[in-house]
């Protein structure tokens, strides 16, 4: 029996469907496992405190013999951020090309890591050679230079990733998707396509950035006094944009965020970013130079608070105050979900007299294709299955509806959900069960410590507060040694509800009498009546339900 006939492969997402972000898609020949991307994802409104979402790796972690490397399409932080935090429960290989592994190693030095960490540099025209298969590259348009495709031929077909892209015909740095591999690929024959649906409900064809350059230098020329220009720091295109821009119009820049400051340093010395010498000053020294010979870039394009921009829209950055004379531009638009955040910020920085330009210029396009781009890939790549990755659930059925446009059988098109299997065996492909997959929460220091019922007790906290509860009982007699003592927190203003605690106090000391009484002497039991009897009491007075903690103390 040959090969083909016999091995199954399997591929599925540990994150990045049916949502934005935390991209992580997998390739199990049997023999070998190939992983592409390895992202996080910024935690959504109920998410009380955390930081940072990532994959659960523990597919990854229980085969990690069979593990031959994560292979990363380009640098953003929907696909390498999980990094520091994978790579301790996966130590394996990590593949990339030279600007996405020089902002990895960054990542992977902050974190104290990159001694133990191995990196392997490719390009578009690396062959990954394995036992079970080879993994290829193509190079693509994003909007951040070195972004790829990936390929892994197996014997079953080869399955491709597409990566983020769009197909843009005058990219910034002249570096044009490489359709010749792709139609390459089409030509031996794809058996299964993962590829960007961000867009796939946006018509049309998205932007050249060769636009958003023309847009950006009118706007620096219009501009009377300092600049002040948010971006993501990861845009190197847009960056380079905003450094052309600067240099046409006889501005200096100088460069404010943490974020942007490291990728800008990065990206300067590997080459991906190409300016005069004397270009970029320093923050400190802004005042020194004429309002009109001053730009400022910056991050915190997407509302995050302790952003550059929402320090400055806030009145609390250490050396930059918005001036009625500003002209403030956001060189992004918001990721879903952060539309909210990006509105609060826009309207700060309109209270502060600056001018604004924001959605109203074409000073950002996408760097994910829309409809067009989409099908043109479909086409190109000719695949027998399809999986549309990389978006929402809408994003995945509309992209779905694309597919079959371009003439892919809609039995052979999968949308899954996270850790669903696609088994591939004799050239066909069907659903066959799950691997553990979900969420894991990182907060601060911790990572996958905090749960569902540490999540639902801060969403009640948040809702209506907390009052413990404080009593000390004689170990000899069982009588009230002292309190009830109730302290409260965001539940009610003590000052104005002295007669509703005074009550709450009451009823506490009626609950343990009676317990006494009944020779009660569990304190689960004790706890239990007091909860009980309180959030009865607090709800009928109030209709709220605070956290309710009763502490007692045994002397």
């Amino acid at each position: 029996m040959s090969k083909q006939n016999k091995e199954k492969i399997k591929v599925f997402a540990l994150g990045g469907v049916g949502e934005i972000g935390k991209n992580m898609y997998v390739v199990d020949t049997g023999e070998e496992i190939f992983v592409m991307d390895a992202g996080l994802m910024f935690p959504q409104e109920d998410m009380l405190g955390i930081d940072i979402v990532i994959p659960d790796v523990s597919y990854l972690s229980e085969n990690l013999d069979r593990v031959k490397g994560i292979f990363l399409t380009h640098a953003h932080e929907d696909h390498i951020g999980g990094l520091p935090y994978i790579l301790k429960q996966v130590p394996v290989k990590v593949f990339g090309t030279r600007l996405t592994l020089g902002l990895v190693e960054a990542k992977l030095k902050e974190a104290g890591i990159l001694g133990s960490s191995s990196l392997e540099l490719i390009d578009s025209n690396t062959v990954a050679e394995f036992e079970s298969a080879k993994v290829t590259f193509f190079g693509t348009n994003h909007s951040i230079p070195d972004s790829v495709g990936i390929a892994i031929h197996t014997s079953q077909g080869i399955i491709v990733n597409t990566g983020d892209f769009k197909i843009d015909h005058t990219p910034i740095d002249g570096k044009h998707t490489e359709f010749h591999k792709i139609s390459a690929l089409a030509e031996k024959g794809v058996l299964c396509l993962l590829s960007d649906s961000t867009n796939a409900e946006r018509p049309g064809a998205t932007g050249s950035e060769e636009t958003v350059g023309k847009e950006i230098v009118e706007a620096f020329r219009n501009a009377k006094g300092r600049i002040i220009i948010a971006s993501f720091a990861s845009n190197v295109h847009r960056v380079q944009q905003v450094l052309d821009a600067a240099a046409k119009t006889n501005r200096k820049i100088a460069v404010s965020g943490r974020s942007m400051v490291k990728v800008v340093d990065i990206a300067t010395q590997l080459g991906y970013l190409t300016m005069e010498k004397d270009l970029i000053i320093p923050v400190d020294s802004i005042n020194d130079y004429r309002e009109d010979r001053v730009a400022i870039l910056t991050t915190g394009s997407q509302g995050e608070s302790m952003a550059a921009l929402s320090r400055m829209a806030n009145g609390m950055h250490r050396q930059i105050t918005l001036r009625q004379s500003d002209t403030v531009i956001i060189a992004a638009t918001p990721i879903p979900g952060n539309e909210t955040a990006v509105a609060r910020i826009v309207d700060k920085l309109m209270r502060t007299g600056a001018d604004v330009i924001f959605g109203q210029k074409k000073v950002h396009v996408s760097g994910h294709g829309s409809q067009e781009e989409l099908k043109l890939m479909l086409t190109l790549m000719k695949p027998k299955y399809f999986m549309p990755v990389h978006g929402e659930y809408r994003m995945q059925k509309a992209h779905q509806k694309l597919a079959v446009q371009t003439g892919v059988a809609a039995e052979n098109i999968f949308i899954v959900d996270k850790g669903e299997v696609i088994e591939f065996a004799g050239g066909e492909g069907r659903k066959q069960g799950k691997v553990p997959s979900g969420n894991i929460l990182v907060d601060g220091k911790g990572v996958g410590d905090i749960g569902n019922i540490v999540l639902r007790d801060r969403k009640l906290l948040s809702q209506d507060g907390i009052m413990v509860v404080v009593v000390t009982i004689s170990k000899a007699t069982h009588q009230i040694i002292s309190g009830p003592e109730i302290i409260s927190r965001g539940f009610v203003y003590v000052r104005e509800s002295e007669a509703l605690l005074q009550q709450a106090n009451e009823l506490v000391k009626q609950v343990l009498d009676k317990c006494m009484a009944e020779k009660v002497k569990e304190w689960s039991s004790l706890k239990s009546n007091i909860r009980d009897s309180l959030a009865h009491f607090l709800f009928d007075k109030t209709r709220r339900r605070p956290m309710i903690m009763p502490i007692i103390m045994e002397i």
